[in-house]
């Protein structure tokens, strides 16, 4: 039964691959309703490949980089071709017409979260400094943002987001903006309870809270909102003692 365990990990991270594989389909194929599916059952199994490994105590190099290398897929691959499709989606920037006169499309630049993803991944592997918190933007946290994007656009009700989000230069501002979030040395807290004392938790329990009322009340929007308010509350209310957390 033990034997058996050690495997449990490293299927779900296959699981984790072969989610961002489908997504990576839907995504060439603009569907992104089976994209933002797909990516969220890899981030389900990401979760969970760690969870266990932790639960049977069978941590491994091979499954850390097994992970990172699913992520790459689901979590940097994937966005980087949905901002990608954004992009080719959004009103034509007036400088454009120039770039494609040298065979250049604008919207390849969003394959910067990409190459991003794939940065950060790489450090990640080798920094020791993540324990308990985050140093830079995880690559699953960054993915929510993006792919909640085509969501907000199909289903979202507010018409100043998707003003927004049909913007070329704001895409443009996103893509670059959550690329350098993503390996920015910036302290973010992880939402791994060690106790339940509210005064050491009280940012943790503020942003769950947060969390479910701006799920209940702007459903798709509040994704990217919550990425914002992740990262604001983390620089605003530093962890005294935090180290950090080796796990995207």
């Amino acid at each position: 039964m033990m034997r058996l365990k050690k495997y449990i990990p490293n299927a779900l991270t296959m699981g984790n691959l072969l989610s961002g594989c489908i997504a990576v389909l839907f995504a060439v194929q603009d569907q992104m309703e089976y994209v933002a599916f797909f990516v969220a059952l890899g981030i389900f199994f990401d979760f969970f490949d760690g969870f266990f490994a932790r639960l049977f105590n069978v941590q491994s190099e091979v499954g850390l980089q097994l992970d990172s290398l699913a992520d790459m897929v689901t979590s940097g691959v994937v966005p980087g071709i949905v901002m990608y499709q954004l992009l080719i989606g959004a009103t034509d920037i007036p400088w454009g017409a120039s770039l494609e006169a040298y065979h250049f499309n604008i919207a390849y630049i969003g394959f910067i979260i990409t190459l991003a993803s794939a940065y950060r991944l790489a450090k990640f592997n080798v920094d020791d400094r993540q324990t308990n918190s985050f140093i830079g933007l995880p690559t699953p946290a960054n993915t929510l943002f993006i792919i909640s994007i085509p969501l907000i656009l199909m289903y979202g009700e507010y018409a100043f987001a998707k003003a927004v989000f049909t913007n070329p230069y704001a895409l443009l501002a996103i893509a670059i903006g959550s690329s350098y979030m993503l390996n920015a040395e910036i302290h973010l807290f992880a939402l791994k309870f060690k106790t339940w004392d509210f005064a050491k938790n009280k940012v943790r329990y503020f942003f769950l809270l947060a969390s479910i009322m701006l799920l209940i009340f702007l459903h798709y929007l509040a994704i990217p909102l919550l990425i914002v308010l992740y990262v604001l509350l983390s620089v605003l209310f530093p962890d005294k003692n935090r180290d950090s957390i080796k796990k995207e």
